[in-house]
């Protein structure tokens, strides 16, 4: 019998209904002004809520559009909010769902990391939404395709860039990295911290903190994937909350980055 990974946070971070989520996420993309370019390699996309978040993730998947069919596996790593995980946890579901349908999950490059010692730690995907948020985003810009799910936790980010450069692949594989940006400063300090750390993200400078992105370790994984092989980043939008939502005396940091 297929084990699923049931969505953990439909109802709350995004709607239920599915009518209601395609209508919001494609509202969301629609809302792009297009951009020319590539195809890109990797994604930094934030996970709160889409009332918060929506708009600047949407700036970033709404660049797979004119390559929908190229795309058939998606590296998935984000920080653990819930269960923590020693190194990184890869997930031994055959499928996460979510409100849209099922996604499949890459058993065979999932058992290779296995073999290479990245443990199966169903209890740090279970509720975590890092991950869950960014597949909505991708079942509508995306034709099939199966997700590498992988939880960062207490690792380092050389470990990080390995496994990104093990499963680097081809024009098939897309790299998406889930992070938001500082946390609960006040809206001016927050604006100005982001600028910081967006400056290092486009000088692919992997000196960032956890102080500067809950995701800093796949995020620096990256960056330092991304400086060995001379790639080109581009920064798509850079808010927060008290852009999105109102509240401007404790607010989170997003942005959205492209490297090809």
């Amino acid at each position: 019998m297929s084990v699923v990974r049931e969505p953990a946070v439909a109802g709350r971070f995004y709607p239920e209904d599915p009518g209601e989520l395609r209508a919001l996420v494609n509202g969301l993309l629609e809302g792009v002004t297009p951009g020319a370019g590539v195809a890109p390699k990797a994604l930094v996309a934030p996970h709160a809520g889409y009332i918060y978040s929506g708009a600047v993730a949407a700036s970033a998947y709404s660049r797979l559009l004119p390559y929908r069919d190229t795309y058939r596996r998606v590296v998935l790593l984000g920080p653990c909010h819930r269960v923590p995980v020693a190194g990184m946890a890869v997930s031994g579901a055959e499928a996460f769902r979510t409100p849209l349908g099922d996604v499949p999950v890459d058993r065979e490059t999932v058992a290779e990391l296995e073999a290479k010692g990245i443990r199966v730690f169903e209890p740090s995907h279970q509720y975590e939404h890092s991950l869950e948020v960014q597949l909505p985003f991708l079942q509508t810009v995306l034709g099939e395709f199966s997700i590498v799910p992988v939880l960062v936790g207490e690792a380092r980010p050389q470990a990080v860039a390995q496994l990104l450069e093990m499963l680097w692949g081809g024009p098939e594989t897309l790299i998406v990295i889930s992070s938001d940006l500082s946390h609960y400063l006040d809206y001016n300090a927050a604006r100005s911290q982001d600028s910081r750390t967006c400056r290092r993200i486009e000088q692919l400078d992997a000196d960032i903190g956890h102080e500067d992105a809950c995701g800093a370790t796949p995020l620096r994984g990256l960056l330092l994937a991304a400086k060995r092989r001379g790639m080109d980043v581009s920064t798509l939008d850079l808010r927060n909350s008290g852009d999105t939502e109102g509240d401007r005396d404790f607010v989170v940091g997003y942005g959205a980055w492209m490297f090809v």
